[in-house]
């Protein structure tokens, strides 16, 4: 860890408000599929990127990890995805935002429901449930919760099925019964495949099985690639090769009037293995202090405190990780827009007493409590530009 700072030279936090709010309601993850379905008709619907144009037949690819700052930096890896990047959000040449924090579960959840965090109340990938008191990891859906009750909302697939619509997901079979699908994804077939060649080739079958079709395809390698080895390693790399072989298959049998869009969850930055990057909470006395649970993910944490030291951990926590981290109590965060500009009640004790996220190259590990998260190279969650902004590539019969 960086060394302590002395009384006489105080730092100075990094201002809440300093945070680069995602693009909620404008270009943000949870306004692409109610854009997508309001072009194909669907009711209650609202097509708030305004620059995309409708399509009878729309095919979403969204790529785990596939941010658009990493893609932008390998031209020569992704050739395919590379001539498409002029075409992102209906050809301005720009990404989108993820929403915050920059997190599959959480990303999943908006892109599938149209809504973001605070609405959907994934709110991080590991939260505090209320009702029990104890930790859920929203991925891997541990300890159970009721899906429903944990996420109420319709999908867009759902309501897209509903008014006749062609509405399907093709992905790996694994994730077809998970939780997180049900809450996020569920409406219309689901249909699964192992390899990503299979995907595309049905995924492209989908499309033209209805005059308006809604179709969703996933594939979540890259990420895995960059989580062990970065995203500076030759597997990722080699991954991406394979993805934009992938893009390029798919686009080449869109049948006709098809719009295919190629997004991601969340981009991805390595993370240097020692004490100036990585801060340990399971070996810091301060960063413990008055904390009763540890939520979130190194770039992203939400933290609970023992009640009544809420005040306390957020002086603390400001105290030492304000020169890297926008720290900010549930308050500020929610006034801030951290997680969209509203939040359900049902959500609101989901969020920690503190919300940290990484300005820096920066982690705060737990390496007793969290030893797997703490070894991955790669890491995301929080509001800069290289995790924040994905592509929304797009390809037209």
């Amino acid at each position: 860890m960086a060394a302590p700072v002395g009384w006489d030279d105080p730092i100075e936090p990094l201002a809440v408000d300093s945070a680069p709010r995602p693009a909620y309601g404008t270009g943000s993850l949870a306004d692409l599929l109610p854009t997508l379905a309001a072009g194909l008709g669907v009711p209650g619907m609202t097509a708030t990127i305004s620059e995309l144009t409708p399509a009878d037949r729309v095919c979403v690819f969204l790529v785990d990890g596939l941010g658009w700052e990493q893609l932008r930096a390998h031209p020569d890896e992704a050739p395919y995805l590379t001539s498409l990047l002029g075409s992102s959000r209906g050809g301005t040449g720009t990404p989108l935002t993820t929403g915050y924090p920059a997190t599959t579960a959480t990303s999943l959840a908006s892109v599938g429901t149209g809504l973001p965090p605070g609405a959907h109340g994934l709110p991080g990938y590991v939260v505090r449930n209320p009702a029990t008191g104890d930790l859920m990891n929203q991925l891997r859906w541990q300890p159970w919760t009721e899906p429903a009750v944990w996420q109420p909302y319709p999908t867009v697939f759902e309501r897209a099925a509903a008014a006749g619509v062609h509405a399907a997901q093709v992905s790996a079979p694994a994730f077809q019964n998970t939780p997180l699908t049900k809450i996020a994804l569920s409406g219309g077939t689901f249909h699964g495949r192992l390899t990503g060649e299979e995907r595309m080739d049905l995924a492209a079958r989908q499309l033209a099985a209805g005059d308006r079709s809604l179709v969703y395809t996933y594939y979540a390698e890259l990420d895995g690639a960059g989580h062990r080895y970065g995203v500076a390693s030759d597997t990722w790399r080699g991954q991406l090769m394979y993805v934009d072989r992938l893009v390029q298959r798919l686009a080449e049998q869109l049948p006709p009037r098809s719009a295919l869009y190629v997004t991601a969850d969340h981009g991805m930055l390595d993370i240097p293995f020692d004490d100036e990057h990585r801060f340990d909470f399971d070996l810091d006395w301060e960063l413990r202090a008055g904390v009763a649970l540890l939520g979130g993910e190194g770039r992203a944490r939400h933290v609970y405190a023992v009640p009544g030291a809420e005040n306390d951990v957020l002086t603390c926590w400001r105290e030492v990780l304000g020169e890297h981290f926008w720290v900010a109590s549930r308050a500020e965060a929610v006034d801030a827009g951290w997680f969209g500009p509203r939040i359900d009640p049902r959500v609101h004790d989901r969020l920690g007493d503190v919300v940290a996220a990484a300005r820096d190259d920066v982690l705060i590990i737990a390496s007793e409590r969290e030893p797997k998260e703490s070894a991955m190279v790669g890491n995301h969650g929080s509001m800069t530009p290289a995790e924040q902004f994905v592509p929304l590539l797009e390809v037209r019969s």
